[in-house]
């Protein structure tokens, strides 16, 4: 399977770039996010298999699990659209690739963003950062503190590796804290006030079949 996308330069904007530390276990004021993701909901785009972005989303002891991963599809590149069921302070991200090529090098992070796709990604990120190879998983990226409160949807874009034509995936990891219920009443009330265009077509269909008959 092999489909196309397309998307700006970066357009000279600076990013930081963060490196990890060497952790082998969460610290005790943080929580694996794994359980605060609505993973039905998971998006990547350029992967391979269909749906095989949300698998990469393991609880923390599954994360040597091979057998679930996501490999990209016409080129390197990987986006992921994660959302979450309440607001969470995101706080490190751990990535497990293969010891090769195929590893992601880079990864580039933006928080709420509703709609993101391979075209919008040359806009500035958060945050970005230069991975190591890490099969081992030993390695969380610190995020900074004060760009990541209050995330109901996180992006996240790989836009290379270590020089392969694929990029594969075992595991993400998202470290963080709840910050409290993500509110959806305003959008919800917007939705409905706004006429269904399906409901429009499905009556003019009903009402040329009536005149037919």
């Amino acid at each position: 399977m092999s489909h196309n996308h397309s998307h700006q330069g970066e357009g000279g904007h600076h990013h930081g770039h963060s490196h990890g530390e060497s952790l082998e276990a969460t610290s005790a004021n943080r929580e694996n996010l794994y359980s605060r993701i609505i993973h039905g909901d998971i998006q990547c785009l350029n992967e391979q298999l269909l749906d095989s972005g949300r698998l990469v989303f393991k609880p923390h002891h599954e994360r040597f699990d091979k057998d679930r991963y996501v490999t990209s599809d016409c080129d390197h590149e990987l986006l992921f659209n994660i959302p979450f069921s309440c607001n969470v302070k995101l706080t490190a991200i751990s990535v497990i690739g293969a010891d090769d090529s195929t590893h992601p090098a880079t990864i580039k992070l933006y928080k709420n963003r509703e709609s993101m796709s391979f075209d919008r990604v040359g806009s500035a990120c958060e945050q970005e950062l230069e991975l190591a190879r890490d099969p081992s998983g030993v390695i969380h990226y610190s995020v900074k503190a004060n760009k990541f409160n209050n995330v109901h949807r996180l992006s996240i874009y790989i836009p290379r590796n270590y020089g392969a034509d694929e990029t594969v995936v075992y595991y993400i990891g998202l470290w963080g804290h709840f910050m409290g219920e993500y509110r959806r009443e305003a959008v919800t009330v917007v939705y409905e006030a706004r006429a269904n265009p399906m409901d429009h077509k499905l009556s003019q269909t009903e009402t040329v079949q009536r005149e037919i008959q």
